[in-house]
């Protein structure tokens, strides 16, 4: 059985890369007061194809919850049905989507968190982080610390960077933290890869709790499976795997490492 479907009608379009061709997609639902779901969560978007086979792509939302509205960020891909077929609507167009799923979402209670992410997959990040710290309501933080590791190629495809320098600007236990892979020379923020930065991040927290930085042994989480920060990992699965095993090696538990694979 097909679960009932609902319009998503898109009123604004913004190319955040022109060289990466990637979109930020705001859409409002007509009829509704609200549109319900959690932060990280997905919607499914379906569409017959050429041979009038319904196809259907997950894509995650890119936003906080605001009344009937919800964003979308994503990449035109060679080829790609689904991405194309989004990247190429215009303000008044329609599509029609699943309500939202998915459980990559912020566990409760809200623990120290590192938020990882490279190229779309800042879409759930910037959900997060809007719900944290939204600019016109009350902190949910709770005075925790939140570290956003991104990590891209070019200073280019640094998507919604304005948004997180104004909100680490705005709070002080938000840190925003852009790693570029391949830094033109004037570039004056982080070189390489995300998990090279995880290790940086577990000592300055240490540093500021006024704790040693912490070394495998003190990592491992408390008896009875307590511990006090988790991270958020989401890309592709080379990156992911690799973050994965760099915390692993920090003896983090299993539980305290959240994935969302893009592929």
């Amino acid at each position: 059985m097909t679960p009932d479907l609902l319009t998503a009608r898109l009123v604004r379009k913004q190319c955040l890369s022109t060289s990466a061709q990637c979109f930020h997609l705001d859409f409002v639902l007509d009829g509704r007061e609200d549109f319900v779901f959690t932060p990280g969560q997905f919607v499914s978007v379906v569409a017959q194809d050429a041979g009038a086979k319904q196809q259907m792509r997950a894509y995650s939302i890119a936003s906080a919850p605001r009344g009937n509205r919800f964003a979308l960020c994503l990449n035109r891909v060679e080829d790609g049905f689904f991405s194309n077929r989004l990247a190429d609507m215009q303000p008044g167009d329609t599509m029609r989507i699943q309500k939202p799923l998915g459980y990559f979402t912020l566990r409760e209670p809200l623990t120290d968190s590192i938020l990882i992410a490279t190229g779309t997959g800042i879409a759930p990040m910037r959900g997060f982080v809007q719900w944290l710290f939204p600019s016109d309501g009350p902190d949910r933080s709770a005075g925790h610390g939140i570290w956003l590791i991104y990590g891209t190629r070019h200073a280019t495809e640094l998507y919604y960077r304005d948004e997180f320098e104004a909100a680490a600007a705005r709070h002080a236990n938000f840190h925003y933290l852009p790693t570029l892979s391949r830094a033109a020379a004037e570039w004056s923020g982080l070189r390489g890869y995300v998990q090279e930065h995880v290790v940086r991040v577990l000592a300055e927290r240490g540093a500021g709790l006024q704790q040693p930085a912490p070394a495998p042994e003190q990592a491992t989480p408390a008896a009875g499976g307590s511990f006090d920060i988790q991270a958020y990992v989401c890309g592709l699965s080379p990156m992911i795997n690799a973050v994965r095993e760099r915390l692993k090696e920090l003896g983090w538990n299993r539980k305290q490492i959240i994935t969302e694979r893009y592929d």
